[in-house]
């Protein structure tokens, strides 16, 4: 049975508004904003090798401005819990589940926290700005289980991406790709993490 419980955040645990109120902010759909933006700026922010500046002046191709106020703000306005998640990681943490985020994010993730308080649930130790790594590269999982001083087969990951879970399980570890919380809460029980309702 795993110990730890590891969770992807971004559409696994809260909406992320990067598929309608980003684009809707440049004005944009999502196909059109994917096509004028710079491939890795994101990424590179995730990691942490970008700051916010140089995120902001490179995040289009073409070098037009970005306002950071703006995209922060609504980034805030739209987090939200996915359907049925707070109240199952009510019922992980009264049954006592050690849980951590493991998750691609720049430094924003606090906006999260801020808006969610997530670390009501949870604690934010594995977050890509913060370790430098991205999932799904096999260090995104071998660093977690080695701080946490387990084995990575002591560890359930859940992720919303295939490709995600699949890096998780070549390393060791237990992966659940998520599809909802219902189906999610069905996993844990099975896994022993939770009583069956």
């Amino acid at each position: 049975m795993p110990v730890i419980l590891l969770l992807d955040v971004m559409d696994t645990l809260v909406y992320d508004p990067f598929h309608e109120e980003v684009p809707a902010l440049f004005g944009l759909t999502l196909p059109e904003l994917l096509a004028q933006k710079t491939p890795d700026t994101w990424q590179r922010f995730e990691t942490g090798d970008y700051d916010e500046e140089t995120f902001a002046a490179r995040y289009f191709a073409d070098g037009r401005a970005l306002d950071l106020a703006a995209f922060r703000e609504t980034l805030r306005r739209a987090y939200r819990f996915l359907p049925g998640v707070e109240a199952l990681l009510e019922e992980l943490r009264a049954a006592g589940v050690a849980m951590h985020a493991l998750s691609n994010y720049p430094p924003w993730y606090r906006l999260i926290e801020e808006e969610l308080r997530l670390s009501r649930f949870l604690e934010w130790s594995f977050v890509s700005c913060d370790t430098g790594v991205r999932k799904p590269d096999p260090r995104a999982y071998t660093g977690p289980a080695e701080r946490l001083g387990v084995a990575p087969g002591e560890c359930l990951f859940v992720d919303d991406r295939e490709r995600n879970v699949a890096g998780a399980k070549a390393v060791g570890m237990d992966g659940h790709r998520f599809l909802g919380a219902e189906d999610l809460r069905a996993a844990l029980v099975a896994r022993g993490l939770l009583e069956d309702a």
